[in-house]
């Protein structure tokens, strides 16, 4: 099997799994209950996001768990706009963010906010200058992801709060969760900021939103006080110990994860330059870990299956987009190239990439392209 999906799900760490197991086995009482057994779950809750927090150079009570980067999309979304609507009810985004980011916005403008998407330079990256006049009195949140999930271009998500703090009283969102445990990130200049485990080899159904303390929001989940009065339900203890082992496993080798990454990439790129029909939508600002492609005529789902068959996964847009076959409104948005948007594949990769699976990939790609292409023809 050659899995180059890494950005839709990421294998769980066999030392992360055994963290969940003894956590889960060995601390069985309810984290908010009194007794002993409830306290010492407690501790090891607050001893698990004492690390989180250490990681990402945050404080503790800023952590929220959530089920995932999509529950902490929406809560930190709808949670701003409806704390703060007589402020104003003014969204600035983007047309790179994920569907968990859109939908949310969408949700809002139809209950009357007002939504404006910031203008993308060539190269991805925002456009900083119409970012500026965007910015209003009455504009409450900016919503920027800190890599695009499709071509995974990286925003500067420092001089981006610089500039909406400097120039407004908004709030600055951002989802990191395509940055987390791939890239440095830094969290100074952002108010609130969204990720999940399973992107950085941790376990299904966690995550969560980081909220600066000077910062009130409205609970998506209403029920009593969790870990934090911002999100009810019982704590998963298992799942936060989990996912702070796996953050940890994830930094503590980033830099030389990222040059591995970044040699395999260049030879991904390399090779596939060398296929005709084939065009790289991911640029300079990309991260490595994500090469978008488009192949001239040939449908991304048809792609997609006949790989499959040679037991080869990518994806065509991201995990979570509501159809395959429409057009990849990132690619469009970078390319304004309607038939490439139409026909982008997504190839995501990891430090457990080998070139040897790179290469077997790209000639996996040339037989399939060979095959539909005589296919097509032949219809």
């Amino acid at each position: 099997m050659i899995y180059l999906d890494y950005s839709a799900t990421t294998p769980v760490n066999d030392e992360v799994l055994d963290s969940f197991v003894k956590a889960t086995k060995k601390f069985i009482g309810n984290p908010n209950s009194h007794h002993k057994l409830g306290v010492r779950s407690h501790e090891l809750i607050e001893a698990a996001t004492k690390q989180i927090a250490s990681i990402l150079k945050v404080k503790p009570s800023e952590v929220i768990y959530t089920s995932g980067a999509s529950e902490a999309n929406n809560t930190a979304i709808k949670g701003i706009c409806f704390r703060y609507q007589k402020r104003g009810r003014h969204i600035i985004t983007t047309k790179l963010e994920h569907s968990s980011v859109i939908a949310p916005i969408s949700f809002l403008e139809n209950l009357g906010f007002d939504v404006d998407f910031v203008d993308i330079l060539e190269d991805g990256r925002v456009d900083l200058e119409s970012l500026k006049n965007l910015l209003r009195e009455d504009t409450i949140l900016v919503s920027v992801a800190s890599v695009n999930s499709e071509v995974g271009i990286k925003q500067d998500i420092d001089e981006i709060g610089r500039l909406i703090h400097e120039n407004s009283n908004a709030f600055f969102h951002s989802d990191i969760t395509q940055s987390l445990g791939k890239v440095d990130v830094s969290l100074e200049n952002v108010d609130l900021a969204s990720f999940s485990a399973q992107k950085f080899y941790g376990i299904k159904g966690i995550g969560a939103l980081i909220k600066k303390e000077s910062i009130d929001i409205d609970p998506l989940i209403h029920g009593g006080k969790s870990t934090t009065i911002y999100r009810s339900g019982t704590p998963a203890l298992g799942l936060i110990v989990s996912m702070s082992k796996a953050l940890r496993l994830a930094v503590e080798p980033l830099e030389d994860n990222i040059k591995y990454v970044e040699n395999i990439s260049n030879l991904l790129k390399e090779e596939l330059n060398k296929i005709e029909g084939v065009v790289i939508n991911s640029n300079n600002y990309s991260i490595p870990h994500i090469v978008n492609i488009s192949v001239a005529k040939i449908r991304p789902e048809t792609l997609l299956h006949a790989l499959e068959e040679k037991d080869v996964y990518i994806s065509t847009q991201t995990a979570c987009a509501t159809s395959i076959s429409s057009p990849s409104l990132s690619v469009l948005a970078i390319t304004n190239d309607e038939e490439r948007a139409l026909h982008s594949i997504r190839i995501s990769l990891s430090h457990l990439t080998s070139e040897e699976e790179i290469l077997k990939f790209v000639e996996a790609l040339k037989d399939v392209i060979n095959e539909l292409g005589e296919l097509y023809e032949n219809n």
